[in-house]
């Protein structure tokens, strides 16, 4: 009984701070404050209550459990460990498909995948042809765009 009048108490503040939001012409903050306010009845009405305080109890448990129980600690480190070992070994691998090209290029595509699993050097066609510094050995950052110089060209424009 108490929690329904709650309820309905909080769902009638909240309307009527939307209504005085409306009033101010602020009109999405008057829908988001209605929208709010159905929340508690909402939760009233379909039996939720109930279930808010049981999560809400748990969560309360198992925060308990996380600051006294030494077991909970070890999972932690657990975790930690496990997530700083896949991002070691995704940087390992990275590191050993650049170390593979004897150039210091990295390797894309599917050069990458036989340089990464079998360790062999890779042949400079494989590696991604335009990170490649121009002839003149200096790279002007336009690598990206010697397709389309080549064809402006073949055009004589």
């Amino acid at each position: 009984m108490l929690t329904a009048a709650v309820s309905f108490v909080l769902t009638a503040g909240g309307v009527a701070v939307a209504g005085l939001r409306a009033y101010r012409r602020r009109y999405l903050s008057a829908i988001r404050w209605f929208a709010v306010a159905l929340l508690p009845a909402g939760l009233y009405l379909t039996g939720l209550f109930p279930v808010a305080r049981t999560i809400g109890s748990e969560f309360a448990d198992w925060a308990t459990k996380l600051v006294f129980d030494p077991r909970v600690w070890t999972g932690i480190v657990l975790l930690a460990v496990s997530a700083a070992l896949l991002v070691a070994t995704r940087w390992a691998g990275r590191r050993r498909a650049v170390d593979a090209t004897g150039d210091g290029r990295a390797v894309t595509g599917p050069a990458a995948g036989r340089a990464a699993v079998t360790g062999a050097p890779v042949a400079p066609g494989a590696a991604d042809r335009k990170s490649a510094p121009k002839a003149g050995g200096q790279d002007d950052g336009l690598g990206d765009f010697s397709d389309i110089e080549e064809i402006l060209r073949r055009r004589g424009i």
